[in-house]
């Protein structure tokens, strides 16, 4: 069978919405034929990616990930979220992941890939990883986000180069994180976002007790309150991962959620609680704030004011008295 004909099967056969089940995601809104997902190729917290499977197309209103790829068939979704793999390599995912039946998908490795695709050149490269500590712009951004002291053994700094719409190399550095599915989430003073497809990210701890966070900074701000607690941690990396979160979740004992105040992290913390049994909201320990980090930013703020008002009061009273 040719290489066309398999992605023709592959088109006529394959329900992006099954796969975007099988891969652990559910739509969070549904209207008429439009399916809405959090977009599981870039950070973000509205529900832009539209699913119409009828018409066996998707389209990211929010914009194009790091693929560069924001609409098309199931093909294009495989290449967008399986980047940087090769044309055949995607293919065989889809039908792995879709769990369907297809004549000849056996034959699609022996294909060469479409080259009208940029598949050949990845628009990133990881050029190295270090140790925290070299970066002195990166520690200082971790440090105004209180973070600094217990990041080290989580984070790293990564150094990385991506490629521009005129094919240019630019180079930047962030800390970093590893997630689960192979991706990089990357963080500094300018920019949040993801290199590769995004994932949970897990540390095994406790085999009874589980922690699960939205954000790793949240999970990071918890750990300066909680030097020694042995919990499993989860973090979501992007709430689009919910429906992973959940079944990783239902394996433990107790489980505490840790997710923003805001509407989308309120309604995630109702469906959690809801479906994974004895699963309860912690986010009470940082009530008046929109996340576990924004607390204890203000936290830390509001401790340097009364160091500051201290050193000032202590200087005061140590001039010579005029009258």
């Amino acid at each position: 069978m040719s290489a066309f004909l398999n992605v023709n099967e592959i088109k006529e056969k394959v329900s992006l919405l099954e796969l975007l089940k099988n891969l652990g995601f559910t739509p969070q809104k549904v209207s008429g034929g439009e399916h809405f997902f959090l977009s599981m190729l870039r950070e973000e917290y509205t529900a832009s990616l539209c699913v119409n499977d009828e018409l066996g197309v998707w389209f990211d209103h929010g914009g194009p990930g790091v693929s560069g790829i924001r609409s098309g068939s199931v093909i294009d979704f495989g290449l967008a979220y399986w980047y940087p793999s090769g044309f055949p390599e995607v293919l065989h995912k889809i039908v792995e992941y879709a769990q369907v039946d297809l004549a000849g998908a056996v034959n699609i490795a022996s294909h060469r890939v479409d080259h009208r695709r940029p598949t050949k050149i990845p628009r990133y490269s990881v050029e190295r990883m270090e140790e925290l500590g070299t970066n002195a712009a990166i520690s200082a951004y971790l440090d105004s986000r209180g973070i600094g002291r217990v990041a080290k053994g989580h984070l790293y700094e990564l150094y990385y180069a991506v490629l521009d719409g005129k094919n240019k190399q630019r180079n930047f550095f962030a800390a970093g994180w590893p997630n689960e599915n192979g991706g990089w989430e990357v963080r500094n003073k300018y920019f949040k976002g993801c290199l590769g497809h995004k994932g949970v990210s897990f540390l095994e701890g406790s085999a009874k007790r589980l922690c699960v966070f939205e954000g790793y900074f949240d999970f990071l701000s918890w750990r300066v309150e909680h030097a020694k607690d042995p919990a499993s941690i989860l973090v979501l990396n992007s709430l689009s991962l919910l429906q992973t979160a959940k079944a990783r979740a239902a394996k433990f004992d107790v489980v505490e959620l840790y997710f923003d105040h805001d509407k989308a992290g309120r309604a995630a913390t109702c469906e959690f609680v809801a479906e994974v049994e004895l699963s309860r909201d912690c986010s009470w320990v940082y009530s008046g704030f929109k996340d576990y980090n924004e607390k204890l930013v203000a936290s830390l703020n509001a401790q340097h004011k009364i160091a500051s008002a201290l050193s000032s009061c202590s200087n005061n009273l140590g001039l010579p008295f005029e009258r």
